[in-house]
């Protein structure tokens, strides 16, 4: 058995790419480069094959060592025929783009793709957050709200891959329209960005905080580790503003619950570094609202792989792609 694959995160501003062992889930060489996405994609994934040969020059490892190799992609994929459908955060949103086969011609190793979040989701899952539990719900807090699902120690796909987008759970019926084109969804309230804009409109306002002094009055600096920083100061708006954004993660989680019955539940992406701020009202909102599950045995925990989450679930999705019953 190979025990050594590359998994790669392909996103909007840099494409990192690792040697991961997936016996331990350890990482390896990991190299980053800017993505230039602007270029379009054939510039991109030129970038991407010479990393590939990069990561495998400093491994040491000759190709044949190397069992495959793992994409995490932003948006809607064909993980059959490794096709890219929509990245409707890059430059043209990459329609019908074949990028395993342009991968695997370049670097004449196996190459499959997966939508990131469930990358995340697949790596907590078998060397992160979520390690010893049957069933996991993950939810990544960032640009967008990303999510993914373990159920039955089975990463849940659905039809090609696009089980899981819990971010578009609606959470308010009459909210206002998400860029996926529902009205209403978490992401709406509780994405990075939303949560920057409650912090803009507290200092537009004059409300009495400290989020405008940190920036020197500058909204377009408010960002949700500005607020955080304030909330951490005693900051009572700022805390509300993380109390608001929580309790709309917490009433999708809920959601999530009763469904699927998650043993643990995993909050990751960059806006999850805010922890007990956002966490707590995560699980405040959960106990308020689920009565059908024993919602005690339920961990809402934070994600452990940080940035590593996505290349080790790629490079583990590689694997697993050749090895399955």
């Amino acid at each position: 058995m190979k025990e050594w694959y590359i998994g790669c995160d392909l996103g909007g501003t840099n494409l990192r790419a690792a040697l991961v062992n997936v016996t331990d889930g350890s990482v390896h060489h990991a190299i980053s480069t800017p993505t230039l996405s602007r270029e379009g994609p054939n510039a991109v994934i030129q970038r991407m094959i010479d990393l590939f040969h990069r990561v495998i020059q400093e491994s040491g490892l000759s190709p044949q060592e190397i069992g495959g190799i793992g994409i995490g992609v932003p948006g809607t994929v064909d993980m059959e025929r490794g096709v890219v459908l929509f990245l409707p955060n890059l430059p043209t949103t990459w329609p019908n783009v074949p990028l395993a086969d342009y991968v695997q011609a370049g670097t004449t190793l196996p190459t499959v793709i997966i939508n990131d979040v469930r990358a995340i989701t697949y790596g907590e899952w078998r060397f992160g957050a979520g390690q010893g539990v049957n069933t996991m719900a993950c939810f990544a807090i960032g640009t967008g709200i990303g999510g993914g699902l373990v159920i039955n120690r089975q990463l849940h796909l659905g039809f090609g891959g696009t089980a899981g987008e819990l971010g578009h759970i609606t959470v308010d019926v009459n909210g206002p329209r998400c860029g996926c084109g529902n009205y209403g969804c978490v992401e709406v309230f509780a994405s990075g960005p939303a949560i920057a804009a409650m912090g803009m409109k507290a200092v537009a306002q004059g409300w009495t905080t400290q989020i405008g002094a940190l920036v020197d009055y500058d909204l377009n600096r408010i960002t949700p580790e500005i607020i955080a920083r304030a909330a951490r100061n005693g900051d009572a708006v700022a805390r509300e503003i993380f109390e608001i954004a929580g309790g709309y993660i917490g009433t999708a989680v809920a959601n999530v619950v009763v469904a699927v019955n998650p043993e643990r539940v995993v909050i990751a992406g960059g806006v999850a570094q805010a922890g007990d701020l956002l966490l707590d009202p995560i699980r405040r909102t959960l106990h308020q609202r689920v009565f059908v599950v024993p919602k005690e045995r339920i961990e809402i925990v934070p994600s452990s792989l940080g940035n590593n989450a996505g290349v080790v679930g790629a490079a583990l999705w590689a694997y697993h792609s050749q090895h399955r019953d």
